[in-house]
């Protein structure tokens, strides 16, 4: 069964060998940054910052772009934001049956659980536009 690994520096680790890192900056990495996120809600703790985080990242993934018209930035500068993802059979094709490895501590929300299971899940079987084409 694929998992979520996490990420480290310290001398002698060893990513697994069947794992896909999907930290900033690759392919897979979320776009959406915690710190801009914060910034949108300063009363939140991080928990409650990764989960809104992983959240939108879920749209992002599932419908292939996110975007919205007023987004505070860290540095307090406001502005439209856009972001794409790779379609969901690429995810599924590059992704299934492999581990995931991202910087995130394993017991606070991250977008790689959300990859984990787009990736190991079965694409829908009828053509009700469930899929995005990327």
């Amino acid at each position: 069964m694929a998992e979520r690994v996490r990420l480290s520096r310290a001398r002698g680790y060893r990513k697994p060998e069947n794992a896909i890192v999907v930290a900033r900056p690759t392919r897979w990495g979320n776009p959406i940054s915690l710190s801009d996120v914060a910034a949108q809600y300063p009363s939140l703790d991080d928990r409650q910052v990764a989960t809104l985080v992983v959240r939108d990242f879920e749209v992002l993934a599932e419908r292939g772009r996110l975007s919205f018209p007023n987004w505070r930035h860290l540095g307090g500068r406001r502005g439209p934001v856009a972001w794409t993802y790779p379609p969901l059979a690429e995810i599924r094709e590059q992704l299934g049956g492999r581990d995931l490895a991202c910087w995130c501590p394993l017991d606070m929300p991250c977008h790689a659980d959300v990859l984990l299971r787009i990736a190991n899940s079965e694409p829908p079987t009828s053509t009700d536009g469930g899929e995005h084409s990327g």
